[in-house]
């Protein structure tokens, strides 16, 4: 196994621009955004002239302790728009400041995204598919992708970052499922997929109300993906958020594919270079692919 740090630097319509004192300084397009990141803890480099001009800025709000992470807040608004496009990697997506702090872009899964395509994957399962920079990702380098997410709104948006990207024609299957019990049918259609992508949270309820836990369910969905996969499969990448958890919990769970096809693991961190030329944490990865 081979640990790694995958970090994006900046470009024409992403940019970090400041981090620290526990917050970023982001500028997607031409609209600065501030919010808060735990793992800034070091000192800003940019005076607080420079934070001010951002368009957004959310703000953690006191006495809400029952609130899940993330979710204990709002933005404070300064001529923001309600939604806008970016380009990021070839692709195109909407981008949509929500309650909890999210703008439905996760700049740091670009590396993911470029390895993916570059597996030339004939077909492609992404489970936890959220807004779809993966499944884009493998679509336009040829794959036919099965997109998973509980969320029919973040299904919905992924469709719309596809008709924005020119991929709407482009052979991909939405689906609005649980990710658990989408895969026991997946198996028992007899399925096959030659790359799996997933990116479970901590804690989360499918649309009939089905409870994941990660701590419970993470390692069972690893072992039933598994029997989905093909004879000659590309590849298995695992992303996650989840605090407290290592990369290597994620790669000791894909030793079972070296086994079976050989290959080789990759794991660690996924960053974003500020301007200052620091790595801001922002999750982790571990990914198996069958040529090394």
């Amino acid at each position: 196994m081979k640990q790694i740090t995958l970090t994006t630097n900046p470009s024409k319509d992403y940019e970090l621009l400041d981090s620290g004192g526990e917050e970023k300084l982001e500028r997607f397009g031409d609209v600065l955004l501030a919010r808060p990141d735990p793992q800034a803890l070091w000192q800003k480099q940019l005076g607080e002239a420079e934070w001010a001009k951002a368009q957004g800025r959310y703000e953690r709000t006191k006495g809400q302790g029952s609130l899940p992470a993330g979710r204990q807040g709002k933005w404070i608004e300064k001529e923001l728009p309600k939604s806008w496009q970016i380009t990021l990697g070839g692709l195109q997506f909407l981008i949509k400041p929500t309650s909890f702090k999210h703008t439905g872009l996760f700049p740091e899964q670009l590396s993911n995204w470029e390895w993916v395509a570059a597996q030339k994957p004939n077909t492609v399962l992404n489970l936890f598919g959220y807004t779809g920079g993966a499944t884009l990702a493998a679509a336009q380098a040829g794959a036919s992708v099965t997109h998973v997410d509980a969320s029919k709104t973040a299904v919905a948006w992924a469709r719309e970052n596809a008709a924005l990207s020119g991929l709407e024609d482009k052979p991909v299957r939405w689906i609005v499922e649980d990710a658990l019990q989408f895969v026991k049918r997946e198996i028992k259609r007899g399925a096959k997929y030659d790359g799996i992508i997933m990116d479970p949270p901590a804690f989360g309820h499918g649309p009939k109300k089905e409870l994941w836990k990660i701590e419970e369910d993470f390692v069972e969905l690893v072992k039933l993906c598994g029997e989905l996969l093909s004879d000659t499969p590309a590849f298995f990448l695992i992303n996650g958020y989840a605090a407290g958890y290592s990369s290597l919990a994620f790669a000791y769970n894909l030793e079972q594919f070296v086994k079976k096809f050989g290959g080789e693991i990759e794991y660690g961190d996924l960053a974003i270079a500020d301007t200052a030329g620091r790595a801001l944490p922002c999750g982790i990865f571990a990914r198996w692919s069958a040529t090394s």
